[in-house]
């Protein structure tokens, strides 16, 4: 029961420390994103990429954001990463997409990305990617939010509240994260069955 109660207590401190005004912020620009016409690029890495998965889902069912995920294609993913290597899988899967200026990445991540440390050596190359294109880079990500909050434009890190449970922390709040946004009056479009 001692972690149990522990883990809720720390479920309870990262909810009431999140950045509001940054999720308010990201919603502005996912609301942006649509009335521009842009795509949304979704990428993840381990429980971040089925954290894609199912946030691709809602932003195109919910809010009308046309949206992907690279990861949602298996064979392309391991078909890259077997002739081209796995820092790569992201940038090639954006430059095929033609990735642009009206477009966006939305980075689901616990660490953000760090080169230093050989940790998602492909977020960070995506995120270089996509700027290099003049798309926005968003996220939701755990620690201090690495590269991608060092580089990106709107990037929510998730408060750490025990660094031994950093992961799975990060991965359940991106979740409570876009379920924000996506149930959110100035984003969703379509109700939710329930």
């Amino acid at each position: 029961m001692e972690h149990v109660a522990q883990y809720l207590r720390e479920v309870c401190d990262i909810a009431q420390a999140l950045p509001a005004g940054e999720i308010e912020a990201l919603c502005d620009e996912l609301v942006a994103l649509r009335e521009r016409g842009g795509r949304l690029f979704v990428l993840g890495v381990g429980g971040s990429a089925a954290n894609a998965s199912h946030a691709v889902n809602d932003f195109r069912k919910l809010c009308g954001i046309e949206a992907y995920a690279p990861t949602d294609n298996v064979s392309e993913l391991s078909a890259r990463t077997n002739d081209e290597g796995w820092p790569s899988v992201f940038v090639e899967w954006l430059r095929v997409s033609r990735i642009g200026p009206r477009d966006a990445i939305l980075v689901l991540s616990v660490g953000g990305g760090n080169l230093e440390r050989n940790v998602s050596p492909n977020i960070v190359a995506a995120v270089k990617a996509a700027k290099a294109k003049d798309a926005r880079v968003l996220g939701i990500v755990g620690r201090d939010g690495g590269y991608a909050k060092q580089a990106g434009d709107v990037v929510v890190v998730i408060p750490t509240a025990a660094e031994q449970r950093v992961t799975p922390h990060a991965e359940a709040f991106q979740a409570v994260v876009w379920h924000c946004l996506v149930s959110h009056p100035k984003l969703q479009r379509s109700a939710t069955k329930w």
